[in-house]
């Protein structure tokens, strides 16, 4: 049976020559960073490295760098630390956040009587940056932004630039989840003045259990993570070697071939919309998908013409035909709920109808495209 894998905005394959470089670390490189013998020093050294390749391409300072195990820690450590430690009374956020943003605002709500401002979205769910403003204005408290640069659902693309140019406007604090992004697109956080973002590896075809925060100097946040002066001082515990290698490497690579895999990727996904529009005419496009210029290049959300019986077991005939997909993010497995993304973008109606996201990578081909099309074409007339 064919195999295709079209989940990758819910995790990658890891790159063969970044499981080389783990596998070299874990046999040769297993002294304790901390550690000041012979042992210690290298290990050290290639944690360091690894520090500075990424801020280099981010046009960072390595100390704004701080290693963590992903993205939802990354972002629990920056919206907890701005409130406890910088005094934030206010975040504005969107209600189509990745919780691991919107669980811990809620969070930091009870524990801490802060207050959570909502923004509009406009028609495709992207946050509508005219209220955006209006709600900055008219706040004087310490306010912080926090608005994912790309939405892991439906794929649609802020205009992180306008964000920030609001939010020192205002005088306001920029966070942004770029989970999705790192990895895919050129950052310059000099050009882009966020104050905080986050990555995870496995999202660019590195390992599990390694990201980082980017937090710009001098902004006094203090630890998540108690017990030791590792990162700074900003996250306690013996840093894990080999994946901060891995990332290391999946991050250079990522940054080197761009342009060629974004080429290939966007072709890929094009391909996968025009191939869809054709052979089910009657199937949608969730949120901003299908517009080129408002979403990324990697996730295609699509609303599909099937009745209730059909949507019931249309994920258990995919797997049965060897396809992976999502219906919402991974991170709601199991969960009854549905998609809280688009049960803030879609009408009743559509909500009633199999919604999937397909997302795209270096390691998938037209030829997998034609076989899923064919699969849902195929259920589609029975």
């Amino acid at each position: 049976m064919q195999q295709v894998y079209l989940d990758n905005a819910a995790t990658t394959r890891v790159r063969p020559s970044v499981i080389d470089k783990m596998q070299e670390t874990l046999s040769l490189q297993y002294g304790n960073p901390s550690s000041t013998h012979a042992f210690g020093r290298p290990a050290k050294t290639s944690i360091e490295r690894a520090r500075k390749s990424i801020a280099k391409t981010l046009n960072a300072h390595p100390s704004e760098i701080i290693f963590t195990s992903g993205g939802t820690e990354a972002d629990n450590m920056i919206l907890r630390g701005a409130v406890r430690d910088l005094g934030v009374k206010t975040i504005i956020t969107s209600r189509v956040e990745h919780h691991a943003v919107l669980h811990t605002v809620e969070e930091l709500a009870k524990d801490y009587s802060i207050n959570i401002e909502y923004v509009d979205l406009d028609q495709s769910g992207s946050p509508d940056l005219e209220h955006l403003e209006r709600l900055l204005k008219f706040n004087d408290a310490t306010t912080l932004i926090s608005l994912m640069h790309i939405n892991n659902e439906i794929g649609n693309m802020i205009d992180i630039d306008a964000v920030c140019r609001l939010a020192k406007e205002y005088g306001a604090l920029m966070h942004s989840d770029t989970v999705q992004s790192i990895g895919h697109y050129h950052w310059d956080v000099q050009k882009t003045p966020v104050d905080f973002m986050t990555a995870a590896a496995h999202k660019f075809h590195g390992p599990k259990g390694i990201g980082f925060a980017y937090i710009r100097k001098n902004s006094r946040l203090n630890p998540l993570i108690f017990g030791g002066a590792q990162e700074r001082g900003l996250r306690a515990g013996t840093e894990p070697l080999h994946n901060i290698v891995g990332l290391e490497e999946a991050f250079v690579l990522a940054y080197e071939k761009l342009e060629e895999e974004h080429r290939y990727i966007e072709g890929l996904k094009n391909y996968f919309i025009d191939k869809l529009k054709k052979e089910i005419p009657d199937a949608t496009f969730n949120g901003a998908c299908s517009d080129p210029e408002k979403s990324t290049y990697t996730i295609a959300n699509v609303c599909l013409p099937f009745n209730e019986q059909q949507s019931l077991i249309l994920l258990f005939h995919l797997d049965l035909k060897g396809i992976a997909c999502s219906k919402g993010s991974a991170c709601q497995s199991g969960s009854d709920q549905g998609s809280h993304v688009l049960n803030e973008i879609l009408p009743e109606e559509e909500l009633k109808k199999p919604s999937l996201r397909f997302s795209f990578s270096i390691y998938n081909t037209k030829e997998e495209i034609d076989y899923v099309i064919g699969v849902l074409k195929e259920f589609a007339s029975n």
